[in-house]
């Protein structure tokens, strides 16, 4: 197993390689560049000296009658050594080859430098809005899977019976409803749309959060995440549920089941004692991704919708202002915990079921 560990974490080096260089090849034709923005931002007659990183540069655009030959849309008019000052700024000075391995070198030490438009590092933006997307993912994971698994078995249990086919029924229509319509929906109802206002609509915490009791930190923390959850989830029950339910079907069907039950066994002792292990081998082991999937995807617009700054919100206002050190650094991190997940499932399976050996496979 020692092996197979190391194959995998060295084979992550070019993978996580050959994802940074699929991106930054394509950056590299994408129009509306940093330096871009800070030019429609002068022809609008914004402060370009605002948006560039540091505060400290002295470039002004003074029309010189140059620029005209820019190879940036819009320079035309604007002093070639302002555009030249920006290029140095931003390290479009360098070709992109050694801005590249530059990047990487920097990036395999977690050094992701600091974001173009804001006076502060990569990695403190990421902390920043980390506890929101760690909330909206940790907590759904565990609701959905403390809901999900017990409803399965009971579903599986009865299957056929009028409780599996309207929870079944239940379960469809809310996997049907897009996560960003259910939240609307939950917010004309619950918030102070239309009807009753008993959840609050912004933010994770209140604006008193800080002079509050820890009980009532508790409570009001919890109050906030209430109506994000539900909107996220309700799609997550429907797969976790039917998937619990399916695997426990197959696994009551098989011989050993029945050699249980032979030997005098009661429902409980064999739906636990011997099919629960073998029915959870797919969803257990499938824990670590159904996290990162809930940590990372999906959320956006619900971070949206409840106003909630988290990393998807971060990432797609990023990538809207080409603030390519904060989107590169969030896919660099995105992509290194898959493959982490990926693993840390794989060797969940062996852990659940030892007859499982990954490296006796490799060929």
């Amino acid at each position: 197993m020692g092996a197979y560990i190391l194959k995998r974490l060295l084979l992550m080096i070019p993978t996580l390689v050959g994802v940074m260089l699929l991106t930054f090849v394509v950056v590299q034709f994408v129009p509306g560049g940093p330096i871009e923005q800070i030019i429609s931002q002068l022809d609008n007659g914004g402060d370009a000296n605002s948006r560039i990183n540091g505060g400290g540069s002295e470039v002004q655009g003074e029309d010189a009658g140059g620029g005209g030959g820019s190879k940036y849309r819009g320079a035309q008019g604007l002093d070639p050594e302002f555009i030249k000052q920006l290029e140095v700024q931003f390290g479009f000075d360098k070709p992109a080859p050694e801005r590249f391995l530059k990047m990487l070198t920097d990036y395999f030490t977690f050094n992701f430098g600091k974001s173009y438009f804001t006076d502060k590092t990569v990695i403190s933006l990421i902390k920043e809005k980390m506890p929101v997307s760690i909330s909206l993912g940790l907590w759904l994971t565990l609701i959905t899977y403390l809901v999900s698994i017990p409803l399965g078995i009971k579903k599986a249990v009865r299957d056929g019976s009028t409780f599996d086919i309207w929870t079944s029924a239940v379960i469809i229509v809310g996997y049907a409803i897009p996560s960003f319509i259910f939240a609307i929906i939950l917010i004309v109802l619950f918030a102070g749309g239309s009807y009753w206002d008993l959840f609050p609509l912004r933010g994770l915490t209140s604006d008193n959060f800080e002079q509050l009791s820890w009980w009532g930190k508790l409570k009001d923390y919890a109050w906030h995440l209430v109506l994000p959850l539900t909107a996220l989830g309700i799609s997550g029950f429907a797969t976790m549920t039917l998937l619990t339910k399916n695997s426990f079907l197959d696994e009551i069907k098989k011989q050993y089941v029945v050699t249980a039950r032979a030997k005098g066994l009661n429902e409980r002792q064999v739906l636990y004692g011997h099919v629960f292990r073998n029915a959870m081998l797919l969803v257990i082991s499938g824990f670590p991704g159904a996290f990162l999937a809930a940590f990372f995807s999906g959320s956006l617009l619900i971070e949206f919708v409840f106003s909630l700054d988290g990393l998807g919100y971060l990432t797609w206002k990023s990538a809207v202002n080409r603030d390519y050190p904060v989107v590169f650094a969030n896919l660099y991190i995105f992509t290194l915990l898959g493959l982490v997940v990926a693993l840390i499932s794989d060797l969940t399976y062996t852990w659940i079921d030892p007859r499982i050996d990954f490296e006796s496979r490799e060929t």
